[in-house]
């Protein structure tokens, strides 16, 4: 018999007040508001926790975190890190080829 796919577990969202706020009010209960004192710990925790599967935290987590912890939540896909825009200040953007080169390991070229 094959095996049947796990079912997807919980999102986990972390960032600052007005992120949480705005994630809330969409539905997402697992929601953690975190302060530039406890925004590592509490990502580290949430990425050793098996039963996730997808960790949306705010920008301004990934910028405090070693190189590292980047390199380690850049590389995971269970769960699946995804660093948001700060609800105020300074963001980068990730671009769809290195999204699709970093979660699905493939280059993405568009023929001219």
């Amino acid at each position: 018999m094959a095996d049947t796919p796990k079912d997807p577990g919980p999102t986990v969202v972390l960032g600052e007040r007005e992120l949480a706020i705005g994630f809330r009010l969409i539905g997402l209960k697992d929601v953690v508001e975190v302060t530039p004192e406890n925004a590592v710990a509490e990502f580290q925790r949430v990425m050793a926790h098996s039963d996730y599967s997808l960790v949306i935290a705010s920008q301004s987590i990934r910028a405090r975190l070693s190189e590292t912890q980047r390199a380690a939540a850049d590389a995971s896909l269970h769960p699946l890190a995804v660093f948001v825009p700060t609800p105020t200040g300074e963001f980068e953007v990730e671009s769809i080829n290195a999204l699709a080169k970093r979660v699905l390991g493939v280059t993405l070229s568009v023929p001219s």
